[in-house]
């Protein structure tokens, strides 16, 4: 490992997959992306093919190392990042999944959590798990799994059935798949799934009863960053010999680990497919009383956080492209929605799998709202940009009731930090600063600082912050009258979506 000069990541994101490779000082080497596909096979089911997710990231592996003309023997480590809550079962001796994985947006598990809120578990669920019980994570997917796909429930009761998040699907391919490939996750990816105790950093085995399933399906847990490796990549696979993996990591902790927020009180946003604002708490488990979501920070020195998930951002934007065809490309946004002043009083509120955070209202539904004869593209492609903004700014109040603590700035990454438009609207319906850091795919940075660390190519935690820095810092800009105006409509707005499907 010593003649090794980079380190490498997996980002398997819920629209596409990336592998990075990083030099010493943080900085990219090369890239390759690949986008898959979305299945929807009725309202509310969302699916990707497991197997096409593999493809991808193979092809994403031999792609950036043929890029940057990297050997396997040039890399110390690769970390894996991953969609979270997403989930896969399948065949330990074959691995064929034994259905499509479902995504975290899905919410076909609706009846299964109504089931567990009217039988008044909700409370002891979330002192176990920090987590509300809603359709967004995989323990009620996995049940639905078990009770909907013929024989499955006795296959995983023979031990020939594997869950796992995406996380754990590609570690166990990378490592040989049925040829010994490693079943495992981290503690970051484990908080995700209403199945693991927060506080004994287990899996629980009341709530394995509670959701009837099988504790021998379930992966083994390991340290996000772990000095004794998980496994070694097949030689036969993509990197073309063996190279560490030692670093996991849900994708919104890889992210916040990769905008270097070690310490309590840090915190950041990512802009993907859906928002994510975490802050950490240190060692602290914080419950929150706002409607945020108590998880798993990182695990080497456990610490946790306070997140506040937002189901549709990014997505909404390519609902717009792919659905309603008023653009050809997300980066077109940014030009359209300053060709308008305003939203020209129209509001949406993108809630097409229900609201996440600070609501959990998994019946509320999508709504455009305030339009008239003036609407224009233009108008409705700003206040998709808005609402990524808006549903931030939810956020964030509930985040300051649950710390005490008032935002100053926020450190801001993922795709769509690119668009300078949405980061100054940000800065303007927030009334703070936005930062911008100099990479902005601080998820599979993240991924790379917690696989490098384990292998000793980076030293410490001082040596990757040193590696952060400031691309650009957004300033407020609209006065106070128009920022609450803005947010008095958008919270009408919302009450419009809650509850449509009742």
């Amino acid at each position: 490992m010593s003649g090794s000069n980079y380190v490498a990541a997996i980002d398997q994101g819920t629209t596409g997959t990336r592998f990075m490779i990083f030099d010493h000082a943080g900085k990219v080497v090369a890239s390759h992306y690949e986008e898959h596909h979305q299945i929807y096979p009725q309202p509310g089911w969302v699916e990707h093919d497991a197997g096409e997710i593999w493809d991808r990231t193979r092809t994403t592996i031999g792609g950036a190392m043929a890029k940057g003309q990297v050997r396997a023997n040039d890399l110390a480590a690769i970390g894996i990042t991953n969609q979270r809550e997403t989930t896969v079962v399948w065949n330990p001796k074959t691995g064929e999944p034994y259905y499509h994985a479902i995504v975290w947006q899905d919410t076909r598990t609706q009846s299964i959590c109504q089931r567990l809120i009217d039988e008044g578990r909700e409370v002891f669920i979330r002192e176990r798990t920090g987590l509300p019980v809603a359709t967004y994570f995989s323990g009620p997917k996995v049940r639905w799994l078990l009770e909907n796909v013929d024989g499955l429930r006795a296959r995983a009761e023979r031990g020939e059935a594997l869950f796992g998040n995406i996380d754990t699907w590609v570690i166990w391919n990378l490592t040989g798949g049925p040829r010994g490939g490693v079943h495992i996750t981290d503690y970051t990816n484990a908080s995700r799934t209403m199945l693991f105790n927060l506080r004994t950093l287990d899996w629980d085995d009341e709530l394995l009863k509670l959701f009837d399933i099988p504790r021998a399906m379930l992966p083994k847990l390991r340290p996000s960053s772990d000095r004794d490796l998980y496994g070694l990549t097949d030689p036969a696979g993509p990197c073309g010999g063996r190279v560490p993996i030692c670093g996991d990591l849900g994708d919104q902790q890889a992210a916040l680990f990769g905008q270097v927020g070690f310490d309590a009180g840090e915190a950041k946003n990512t802009y993907g497919t859906g928002c994510f604002l975490l802050l950490n708490t240190g060692k602290e488990i914080v419950p929150s009383k706002s409607g945020l979501l108590t998880t798993v920070a990182s695990r080497g020195e456990t610490c946790y956080a306070l997140e506040g998930s937002i189901a549709i951002a990014g997505a909404a934007v390519q609902w717009l492209r792919d659905n309603l065809k008023l653009i050809d490309d997300a980066a077109e946004t940014e030009a359209i929605a300053r060709s308008v002043e305003d939203t020209g009083g129209v509001y949406f509120v993108p809630a097409f799998n229900g609201l996440f955070a600070p609501h959990w209202d998994m019946y509320a539904r999508g709504v455009l709202v305030g339009m008239t004869r003036y609407t224009q593209r233009a108008h409705i492609v700003r206040a998709t940009l808005e609402a990524e903004c808006y549903q931030t700014r939810e956020v964030i109040e509930a985040m300051e009731k649950d710390a005490g603590v008032a935002l100053k700035s926020l450190k801001v990454d993922g795709g769509a930090v690119k668009n300078n438009f949405l980061m100054q609207l940000q800065a303007d319906i927030l009334g703070a600063q936005v930062v911008r850091p100099t990479v902005n795919e601080t998820t599979a940075l993240g991924a790379a600082y917690a696989a490098g660390l384990a292998v000793g190519f980076w030293k410490s935690l001082d040596e990757l912050r040193q590696n952060w820095g400031v691309d650009r810092v957004f300033e407020p800009q609209w006065d106070a009258a128009r920022r609450e105006e803005g947010y008095a409509g958008w919270k009408k707005a919302v009450e419009r979506a809650k509850g449509w499907l009742r």
